[in-house]
């Protein structure tokens, strides 16, 4: 018995972080067994300190649910180098491109996140963005930064600082096909 509960954590122990990819980096805290309709689970209790949440996941389940272990650090310089690309925004209608945008950030992959900060990334001198921008660029920032942080054992702050100096890194970003002068223009008549 003990053997297949073993296979069935996949080498997940307590107090270990993990990326569930709905949710960010968490913590398991317990491993629990609990009786529901009559079949006994082994449960992984994951805390997610910031969202204040706990969430409990069969162990069974968790390589359907995509929970996987901390990205290694080779793996975070990857992501972070991908912050320093150019920004790769399609022609498609707003609402299509919002819902791939949402795919990447609940798919749990550091290196699709990473895509997302880089495509929604504005600099000072940028127009200011949509309220539904905004709000997947800070869902997608916060996503990284929190394993970043955990990954590199430092605040969420210097995680968000190191994300923004990649950012600051790559090249200028402007709307397609206008140039730098069009984008100060448009700035400064917003």
């Amino acid at each position: 018995m003990s053997n297949k509960k073993t296979t069935q954590r996949q080498g997940f122990k307590t107090n270990e972080f993990i990326v569930y990819p709905a949710h960010g980096v968490g913590q398991i805290t317990a491993i629990e067994e609990q009786e529901v309709a009559g079949h006994k689970l082994e449960l992984f209790v994951i805390n997610f300190v910031k969202d204040k949440m706990t969430l409990r996941v069969p162990t069974a389940k968790i390589s359907a649910v995509g929970m996987r272990k901390l990205a290694e650090p080779p793996i975070v310089k990857r992501a972070l180098e991908t912050l320093k690309g150019r920004a790769r925004v399609k022609r498609t209608m707003w609402s299509r491109r919002a819902q791939e945008y949402e795919a990447k950030i609940n798919s749990g992959n550091i290196v699709a996140i990473a895509e997302v900060v880089r495509d929604l990334y504005r600099s000072e001198s940028q127009p200011e963005q949509s309220y539904s921008e905004r709000q997947l660029y800070e869902a997608a920032l916060d996503r990284l930064a929190r394993e970043i942080s955990a990954v590199q054992r430092i605040t969420d702050t210097e995680a968000v600082k190191e994300i923004e100096a990649a950012l600051a890194k790559g090249p200028k970003r402007g709307a397609a096909g206008k140039g730098a002068e069009d984008d100060e223009a448009e700035a400064e008549a917003a």
